[in-house]
């Protein structure tokens, strides 16, 4: 890893109607829109989904790298994750977000030391760590013979 701080810059593009194109150096563009809770055409990326995928994401990421740190072994590991967007204190914004996670692992793996690093994992996330909405894992280890 590199010395903190990091910076990630990002721009955005969008005339009146139709997509906002999100760039960054080196990345595929991504087309937004509002979802279909706003109004938009709800089959595109919206600032919403892409906040609530980018908590997933970044729970498997940060399994991985305590995973390899502890040298567990595991076959895969899924997730999906809700986020609750709703009015609180005047404003509207994200209140919580609950990750459903199932890890699988190979036979003879401790249970115990893979659910710890998944707990591990959702205490470490940088995304959910910055927001202010709590965060709930549901987890299953699953041992595969």
């Amino acid at each position: 890893m590199q010395d903190l701080p990091h910076h990630y810059k990002i721009a955005a593009a969008a005339g009146p109607e139709g997509n906002v194109n999100l760039t960054g150096d080196k990345l595929d563009a991504i087309p937004s829109a509002p979802p279909a809770e706003y109004g938009g055409p709800g089959d595109r990326w919206s600032p919403e989904t892409l906040l609530v995928a980018s908590v997933a994401d970044c729970f498997i990421l940060t399994f991985r790298a305590i995973a390899r740190a502890s040298k567990l072994s595991w076959n895969s590991l899924s997730c999906d994750c809700e986020g609750t967007l709703e009015r609180a204190e005047g404003t509207t914004k994200f209140t919580g977000f609950v990750i459903n996670a199932t890890l699988e692992v190979p036979e003879g793996t401790n249970e115990e030391k893979a659910n710890r690093i998944l707990q591990k994992a959702e205490t470490g996330c940088l995304i959910t760590n910055s927001l202010s909405g709590a965060t709930h894992l549901n987890a299953v280890v699953s041992v595969k013979s």
